[in-house]
């Protein structure tokens, strides 16, 4: 039997309908245009943008590469961008997605993902740099395959902490231990970088696979890039000293002194526990002489 629906109920689903397709426009709307967030910045055409600026791809044959980077610099932010994956045999590429400032005692907090074999799983490598200082990798395979659809990766970078996601589920967590005297990257505004290049001498297997450079030319994905961020330009940041300004975040469900809450940190332990394939924090062959001091401190995943 069809249901009977009461013209107060039509109406009241009517109204929602037109929130629904409302509220869709606006968070497309929302999402970034590559033309004017970013400049391919090199490989020779292999980087191009298409659909009037939702979508950028990155190619990588035998003879080049091809990255793009922001045209804003931030000084914390929450970034979202959706990324599919070179598919089938991608072992010895690299897709790399990072934030990063410039100069030897450079910032940076890094995506990384490293191809493989097909039906071997792809290995995301992450990393944080303080001060030029890195060796704080961890390494993840993922819940899903990241070459048949679209999946967003974000960092959340505040004064307090910088949370990586994947989906909206947090697998890692670095918070500010400058107390212990580590340092934490608070200082320098960061570009958006990301690039598909080749390192058959490293990325899959410590090296031991090559790259099949006939499968040429490999391929990655991006859409729907969005940033609640403090922009910094000329020399000072859209935010104000103590928070961001109601300008630049929008909707930003309060990132800038976010935290992971009680279900986020039994989701990231739920990652952690059955995905993550390498953590430096527990490598103790790798620092013989003690474990750097944030993985022995309780402020730090």
């Amino acid at each position: 039997m069809a249901p009977i629906f009461s013209s107060s109920s039509s109406s009241a689903i009517s109204t929602a309908l037109i929130i629904s397709v409302v509220l869709s426009f606006l968070m497309a709307a929302s999402a970034g245009n590559f033309y004017q967030d970013f400049d391919i910045t090199w490989g020779d055409g292999r980087g191009k943008i298409l659909n009037d600026g939702d979508l950028l791809t990155l190619s990588l044959d035998k003879a080049s590469g091809s990255g793009f980077q922001s045209n804003n610099e931030y000084l914390f932010g929450k970034i979202d961008m959706q990324l599919k994956l070179v598919p089938g045999n991608s072992a010895g590429t690299v897709t790399a997605y990072y934030l990063s400032s410039q100069g030897p005692t450079h910032d940076e907090i890094d995506f990384e993902f490293l191809g493989n074999l097909s039906g071997d799983p792809y290995i995301l490598h992450t990393n944080v740099f303080s001060q030029g200082k890195g060796n704080r990798e961890q390494q993840f395979y993922l819940w899903f395959d990241p070459t048949a659809d679209f999946h967003t990766y974000s960092i959340l970078w505040n004064p307090q902490r910088i949370i990586f996601s994947v989906d909206g589920t947090p697998i890692r967590e670095f918070k500010n231990s400058e107390s212990i005297g580590v340092a934490y990257p608070k200082n320098q505004p960061m570009r958006i970088y990301s690039s598909l290049w080749n390192a058959d001498d490293w990325a899959t297997r410590g090296g031991l696979v090559k790259t099949d450079w006939s499968k040429s030319p490999f391929t990655a994905s991006y859409k729907n890039f969005n940033a609640n961020a403090c922009v910094w330009s000329s020399g000072s940041s859209s935010c104000s000293s103590t928070s961001p300004s109601s300008t630049s975040t929008s909707n930003n469900g309060g990132w800038y002194s976010q935290e992971l809450d009680s279900t986020s940190q039994e989701r990231m332990k739920w990652v952690q526990k059955n995905y993550m394939i390498y953590n430096y924090c527990t490598d103790t062959k790798r620092f013989p002489q003690g474990l750097p001091p944030e993985c022995t401190a309780t402020t730090t995943s």
